[in-house]
């Protein structure tokens, strides 16, 4: 039989969690068990892996001591790690006791919630320890307290030795219903080795500049894309959709608002002809100012410009008159079907 302890504390001398663990050893290897103690405050760069241990586990302790507020930083490390990499299957099999206690105030409710995250995980919780010491002299030195914590040490040790059934929490009922944790399918093998690479700072580095590496390709990617539509593919476009109505004169500029670097786009109509060009000398007769993206909706056929302006797509200077002309010699409707 073999328990692991998980002390999430910062290791002073004076920390009474420390002394409550070292009778819970001694009493453990008495009735022989092996103990294998992981201070979390050493394995801090390598927590993401420790959830690994628990498979060879029959039971496991948790310790920590409430110093001014809650269970302390590095106890919680570990327990998001048993959510993320943890073997889901192993740990509904492993009972846990927590240890926790206090040199101000909180060892009750740090005592409450290692339970209820243990229940939330899908694992067995058995019954702890929690106190209160303000010196840990007065704990040493008391024989009281020692035999306290060797009477719940053996039952900790008949509780996880012979499978003591527990009543279903309610924690894990909500689990089932609303708590859906994020997974990618892995196996517990596969998860395993991601909590390996997640504790392995070259890794990671190594990992977010290929990202970063990989982002700037495809923005560039992306760039090249849309300087290939701007601006030579564009007048193209208005070259070969124009279609000539008798009467119709008129100079227009149309420019980007999300663009502003980016050329205009000059049409000159002069009844049976139209140039298209990103440089013009003379003043345009109606200036149109609109989105990339919405001149695009409109060369596809899916929106007139009179109605994208109409509806707010399209600020306009100059000879309103000659709004409506842009849909009639330029038959981008056309297109809608295809």
């Amino acid at each position: 039989m073999k328990i692991n302890i998980y002390y999430g504390g910062r290791g002073m001398i004076d920390d009474p969690t420390l002394s409550v663990l070292s009778v819970i050893t001694g009493v453990l290897k008495e009735l022989n068990v092996q103990v294998e103690q992981f201070n979390l405050y050493e394995d801090k760069n390598n927590i993401t892996a420790l959830p690994g241990t628990l498979r060879q586990a029959d039971g496991i302790i948790l310790a920590s001591t409430v110093e001014w507020y809650g269970i302390g930083g590095y106890l919680m490390q570990f327990l998001d790690a048993c959510w993320l990499y943890g073997d889901k299957e192993k740990i509904s099999s492993l009972y846990m006791a927590p240890v926790v206690m206090s040199t101000t105030y909180g060892e009750r409710e740090g005592k409450t919630n290692l339970e209820s995250a243990w229940e939330i995980l899908g694992g067995l919780v058995c019954s702890g320890i929690c106190g209160y010491i303000a010196d840990t002299q007065v704990l040493e030195s008391s024989s009281e307290y020692r035999k306290l914590i060797e009477k719940n040490t053996e039952n900790i040790y008949r509780t996880i030795s012979q499978k003591y059934s527990c009543l279903p929490a309610s924690n894990q009922a909500v689990k089932q219903k609303i708590s859906i944790p994020r997974s990618a399918d892995l196996t517990p093998q596969e998860s395993e080795q991601l909590a390996h690479y997640v504790s392995d700072d070259n890794y990671v580095r190594k990992q977010k500049e290929d990202i970063s590496e990989l982002t700037d390709l495809f923005r560039g990617m992306m760039d090249k894309e849309q300087k290939a539509e701007e601006p030579d593919e564009l007048l193209t476009q208005f070259e070969n959709r124009f279609r000539p109505v008798a009467g119709v004169r008129a100079k227009y500029r149309i420019q980007f608002l999300d663009k502003p670097q980016a050329k205009p786009i000059y049409i000159a109509v002069d009844g049976m002809k139209c140039a298209c060009d990103n440089n013009a000398a003379d003043p345009a007769d109606a200036t149109l100012s609109l989105n990339a993206d919405m001149l695009r909706e409109i060369m596809g056929g899916r929106i007139t410009f009179q109605r994208a302006f109409m509806e707010g797509n399209i600020k306009m200077k100059g000879d309103f008159t000659l709004l409506r002309n842009l849909d009639q010699i330029f038959t981008f409707k056309e297109q809608q079907g295809a």
